[in-house]
């Protein structure tokens, strides 16, 4: 099986990135390590409350950062990956939906959040189908 070169770094490059999201989370807790957002964005009302719903947060961030490994994984396992990879697309997809829950805020369609609900939406489902047809591709190789 041959993979273009192309799909590999772009594997390699949205695993970089999400892993980079994922730390920022996962080792930065609610209020983050600040590489998004510098300015305080919260004030805890109840530390207890406070710590536990943090504690979560990092678990989320552990989630994303692996997330993050298995797509730059991908780039050098992609015959390996390739389903997973999928599904992840999948899930990011659906994920990303999951934003419009939110939609009375306002912030899902602000210039912050745009750019994220566009690559979840659109972007997420055209790396899943570029990487379908890498396999398809393959398989009509090996006939």
């Amino acid at each position: 099986m041959t993979f273009s070169i192309l799909l590999k770094t772009v594997l390699a490059l949205v695993g970089l990135a999400i892993m980079t999201l994922g730390l920022n989370i996962g080792l930065g807790g609610i209020p983050t390590l600040g590489w998004q957002v510098s300015e305080p964005f919260i004030t805890v009302t109840n530390e207890t409350i406070y710590h536990v719903q943090d504690s979560h947060i990092r678990f989320i961030g552990g989630v994303w950062f692996s997330v993050g490994a298995i797509f730059a994984l991908g780039a050098f396992l992609q015959a390996s990956l390739r389903p997973t990879l999928i599904i992840l697309c999948s899930a990011i997809t659906c994920a990303g939906l999951f934003r419009l829950s939110g939609v009375e805020g306002g912030a899902v369609f602000s210039a912050a959040i745009l750019p994220s609900l566009a690559l979840e939406i659109v972007a997420f489902p055209l790396l899943g189908w570029w990487l379908a047809r890498s396999g398809k591709r393959a398989n009509l190789a090996a006939v």
